[in-house]
């Protein structure tokens, strides 16, 4: 069941709504975005994901936006509740960021300010692996 969900999911993130209005390439990216850390009790830069941004109209889902401590952006992240992919929850046009993606990463959380829910992290990766395990 999660498998199909999480297939689902990783096809639609192929869509290419990402909007081109604004550079979101570089940190603050402005266009509605607001810090996380402004909105949550979460520190300004995260270990192993960076300074996130989301529009707050967006939670819990996102896209969040992650960038290192340059200001360069590293990805897009998507918080999906478990609720939703056990209710065969459909995403449908999820943007794919900036640049080309490097690589996925899919992992659970068990909850944390801002999204205090059981979810994944769909963490789509604008760097390498070796970069994006070096973000301190």
């Amino acid at each position: 069941m999660l498998t199909a969900a999480t297939a689902a999911l990783s096809m639609s993130l192929a869509s290419p709504t990402w909007a081109q209005s604004a550079d979101l390439t570089t940190s603050p990216p402005g266009n509605g975005y607001e810090q996380v850390s402004k909105l949550v009790k979460l520190p300004d830069f995260i270990p192993g994901m960076g300074q996130l941004f989301v529009k707050p109209a967006t939670l819990p889902v996102g896209p969040f936006l992650a960038y290192d401590k340059q200001g360069k952006i590293v990805s897009s992240i998507y918080m999906v509740p478990l609720k939703d992919l056990t209710d065969h929850k459909t995403f449908d046009n999820l943007a794919s960021g900036p640049d080309k993606v490097d690589h996925v990463t899919i992992m659970y959380n068990a909850g944390h300010p801002g999204v205090e829910e059981p979810h994944y992290h769909v963490v789509l990766w604008y760097i390498t692996a070796a970069e994006a395990a070096a973000l301190k």
